[in-house]
């Protein structure tokens, strides 16, 4: 009797002895992966930013950065489309988005209208990307009086602004099927945003102005080294064989957006490859600096594209007091030169306009 509790004592000794050093290993795990977290953490948010003029050092704060990542709007599952009539409406305004060409190129199945660019080449994800010039606040925000027009806008009004400008192209009749079924996809996408509000992510991100003017030259540069890829030295692009229109979207040249449209603003411009370019680049995960941003803008908006001065653009501002700070084309209402409006330093223009 004694010998078996003998037994079971050096069982339960023996038992013991083997989980201490497991218990060991494992609090050492813990604090190794405590480390290594710590050090993940001042690796993300501690972004160390060499300045090549002066060699300084700008340093952004974890808590900083953590602070400047708001939870973005995200867009309706295309699989809670309805299976109705209207649904079917959604989801020809949504193909129309995505293939433009193809209906509404230059050899469109529906009409031959515009440059062969679709319309997700500037509103990516076929407009549903935070940051990606999306539609998330159009129908809670239209109609709307516009400064540019002078008048209060429809959504088939911007709809056509973006075909006569960015595309290049003419509008397309109101009462048309195709009209409507982008004006229902736009409407379904914003279905859960309130009226007059616009969610987190939408539209385009505004970067803070610099303190000198955006420099072609240095945008050459870095677009030689990060955007010619894909949209090419020359800045043609590169065309969807298998489904027309581009792959990867014309910058500048014939068959690019004109110097009407949005995106020929530097401001528009530089937040929209901020948050999305190169390829593979996010609001979260940025893969350029604000500067580099601004310099490709004004490099890529020096290079010749369609004028529409004189056609499209001819009615263009008449409050020219109205018009953005980095609205490159005079007249103006301050005494700031074409140059300076289009390219910077912005920030004396905005001064002045507190005045």
């Amino acid at each position: 009797m004694e010998n078996k509790e003998l037994n079971q004592k050096l069982r339960y000794l023996i038992g013991l002895l083997a989980v201490i050093p497991l218990a060991i290993v494992l609090l050492l795990g813990l604090l190794v992966a405590q480390m290594l977290g710590l050090r993940i953490n001042v690796d993300i948010y501690w972004k160390e930013t060499a300045n090549t003029a002066n060699n300084s050092v700008v340093v952004t704060k974890p808590a900083e950065a953590k602070a400047s990542l708001p939870t973005l709007w995200q867009a309706p599952d295309t699989s809670t489309i309805p299976q109705d009539e209207q649904g079917k409406l959604i989801r020809y305004g949504r193909e129309l988005i995505k293939n433009t060409s193809a209906y509404l190129g230059k050899n469109g199945s529906v009409a031959k209208m515009s440059n062969d660019m679709n319309c997700q080449n500037c509103h990516l994800e076929a407009g549903t990307k935070p940051f990606g010039n999306n539609y998330s606040a159009v129908a809670s925000t239209y109609p709307k009086f516009r400064e540019r027009s002078g008048t209060v806008e429809t959504i088939p009004k911007r709809v056509n602004d973006c075909l006569e400008r960015s595309l290049n192209g003419k509008p397309l009749d109101t009462a048309s099927r195709e009209m409507q079924a982008i004006v229902e996809y736009i409407h379904w996408l914003g279905k859960d945003v309130k009226k007059e509000e616009k969610p987190a992510g939408a539209g385009i991100l505004e970067l803070a102005y610099m303190d000198r003017a955006a420099s072609p030259e240095k945008g050459k540069i870095v677009y030689e080294k990060k955007c010619f890829s894909c949209h090419q030295l020359d800045g043609s692009g590169v065309p969807d064989t298998e489904k027309g229109g581009y792959q990867y979207p014309p910058l500048w040249g014939k068959n690019s957006y004109n110097n009407g449209a949005g995106l020929f603003r530097l401001s528009r411009f530089a937040g929209y490859v901020k948050a999305n370019m190169p390829l593979g680049a996010s609001y979260n995960s940025p893969l350029l600096t604000d500067e580099e941003a601004w310099d490709i803008a004004a490099y890529v908006n020096s290079m010749p594209r369609p004028d529409v001065r004189k056609t499209v653009m001819k009615n263009d501002w008449k409050n020219i007091a109205g018009k953005p700070i980095d609205h490159p084309f005079a007249p103006f209402a301050d005494g700031f030169s074409e140059e300076q409006h289009k390219f910077g330093n912005f920030k004396p223009i905005i001064a002045a306009r507190k005045k």
